[in-house]
């Protein structure tokens, strides 16, 4: 199976707006055609004709398709058999089980339910799962709950769990993780603060639901100037070191050698 190189600015378009489908993914790293919650159920079987007529590049595009068992996952699928996309999302991924319904589709499995998140380890470990993404409203939501946020703003400690969990199942099982998407759309501060804490923490990419948010997720994803002369710097200088040394003040290992690596890699992708 391939691995996931989408991102990290990932855009939700919903399904049954074609007119936004090639304005989304111009502004995005790669677009995810929502069949699921953005649209009503009305308009969901206008919106699988749209997914049909539409030809958009597949390497840069995700269908969101509803959870196995749903009475609109065969006519989903049904649909993304008459195109050329190949990269699926499946909404409340929840079980092992569930990835097996998709085989043959590269899996962005969207674990946003107790039982999502608590079986992520297993989900990651499935051989079409590709990256893991979390959702915070769906999963408060399963949980009874009313919101995901304080009223300060940040995460109350649930969702931190979660996004924690999803994160380590991702590197577990070396698959990419998605960071969930960020409400509060005026609030390019926030944003900013969030992604650069998903980025910094080892979450590939972050998902959104506003195109205006595309610029900010891109910013906290590429490392400063700084960043990538000092990462630079310390590389060169492991060249003639063996072992723990220090450089610049600091004690460096292998962690912080892989750290500088990663940032690096992020920089050669930003410029690419």
């Amino acid at each position: 199976m391939a691995s996931f190189e989408m991102g990290p600015a990932i855009l939700f378009c919903p399904a049954d707006r074609p007119d936004r489908y090639a304005k989304a993914l111009e502004r995005a790293d790669a677009v995810i055609i929502d069949l699921e919650d953005a649209v009503a159920e009305e308009n969901k079987p206008a919106a699988r004709q749209a997914l049909v007529e539409s030809r958009l590049d597949p390497r840069r595009t995700i269908v969101r398709v509803n959870p196995v068992g749903s009475t609109h996952f065969a006519a989903d699928l049904a649909a993304v058999e008459q195109t050329g996309y190949r990269t699926l999302m499946l909404a409340k991924a929840q079980t092992p089980e569930d990835l097996a319904a998709l085989i043959g589709y590269e899996v962005v499995a969207l674990c946003e339910t107790a039982l999502g998140v608590l079986n992520a380890p297993q989900i990651a470990a499935c051989e079409n799962t590709v990256a893991l993404m979390w959702g915070a409203e769906d999963l408060v939501a399963s949980l009874g709950g009313s919101s995901s946020r304080t009223t300060a703003g940040g995460y109350r400690d649930i969702a931190c769990h979660a996004r924690s969990r999803l994160l380590l199942a991702a590197g577990a099982h070396r698959k990419v993780a998605v960071d969930s998407v960020y409400l509060d759309i005026p609030d390019h501060a926030g944003l900013l603060e969030e992604a650069r804490d998903a980025a910094a923490s080892g979450f590939g990419a972050k998902a959104s639901i506003h195109p205006g948010q595309m610029p900010v997720i891109r910013q906290a994803f590429t490392p400063d100037t700084e960043q990538v002369k000092r990462a630079a710097r310390l590389l060169a200088a492991a060249e003639n070191a063996s072992g723990v040394f220090t450089f610049e003040g600091q004690m460096v290992d292998k962690p912080l050698l892989r750290h500088a690596r990663t940032i690096l890699a992020r920089n050669r992708q930003d410029g690419d």
